[in-house]
């Protein structure tokens, strides 16, 4: 056997041991995983974000406030932001009222709607269409792009854009308060297949973290907890960027809470609109 047969010998090894199936994968190949986590919307990905009804669209609280933010740039040439860069009070109360999204704490009466940092829904929304290049700003003022005028009659592109830009580029450590890490958004497509598989049933929303943390050990690392223990901390910041502010957001799941004594459980569970907009295959044996 000479050294082209050793290499040869050991490829095959490499390849068929990146091809097995792995438990805490979900069954998944390490190979898949890599497509999960840096390719989870191409081609070979074992994820597929398909096409929906123009009705189906409609159920998509992000997408709808978005599209009324940039139908109403488009409407006015422009919008003069602030002087930080916000967007301007009547603008922001027009876009919360058409309660595409809603903040807890609004609704509860515990604070109050003035300025764009007042609401989450709101900051993001206008962070999403400059992440996403749909938005540009001159002289502090907010106009559409080239692109944008095309995409806004193209919801399956549009919807696309806003799924990558959230996922991809928008910080899911944004404000909420358990710091500068990966959690959640590191692998959101095994979020994705977990629900997929185990999502007709509603299920606590640590069952789906300690299904994401054994795929993701390494993720808990770096986690120093500033209350509780460190799984109930990192299961809270899994669960709050994952379940309240993606998932949620896109219409894809059902949030149901309730209290048990002094504890507080949060049941999830996939929406019709999941199984319709995301697909997902099962484990493929390569040769």
């Amino acid at each position: 056997m000479d050294l082209k047969d050793i290499q040869k010998y050991f490829d095959q090894k490499m390849h068929e041991q990146n091809n097995l199936p792995i438990h805490d994968f979900e069954g998944y190949s390490p190979a898949e995983m890599e497509l999960i986590l840096y390719f989870t919307f191409e081609a070979d990905s074992p994820i597929i974000l398909q096409k929906l009804s123009d009705s189906d669209y409609q159920k998509i609280p992000i997408l709808n406030q978005i599209k009324y933010l940039l139908e109403l740039i488009d409407k006015n040439g422009e919008i003069k932001l602030t002087s930080k860069g916000f967007l301007p009070t009547k603008i922001v109360a027009d876009l919360y009222q058409q309660k595409f999204l809603k903040d807890e704490f609004i609704e509860r009466g515990i604070s109050k709607l003035y300025k764009e940092t007042d609401s989450i829904t709101v900051n993001i929304t206008r962070i999403l269409i400059e992440l996403a290049g749909l938005t540009k700003k001159r002289n502090g003022k907010l106009s559409l792009t080239k692109s944008s005028s095309k995409l806004l009659h193209d919801n399956y592109e549009l919807l696309r854009l806003i799924i990558l830009t959230f996922t991809t580029k928008f910080n899911w450590a944004y404000l909420d308060g358990y710091g500068d890490n990966q959690i959640g958004q590191l692998g959101f497509g095994f979020s994705l297949i977990l629900l997929s598989k185990y999502g007709n049933e509603k299920r606590l929303d640590s069952f789906y973290a300690d299904r994401y943390f054994k795929a993701y050990p390494k993720l808990l690392d770096s986690i120093q907890p500033t209350y509780g223990t460190l799984e109930s901390y990192s299961r809270g910041c899994y669960s709050i960027r994952t379940f309240e502010r993606f998932l949620d957001y896109f219409g894809l799941i059902n949030i149901q809470v309730e209290r048990n004594g002094p504890n507080t459980l949060k049941y999830i569970s996939k929406t019709d609109l999941f199984d319709k907009l995301i697909k997902c295959t099962p484990h493929k044996k390569r040769l």
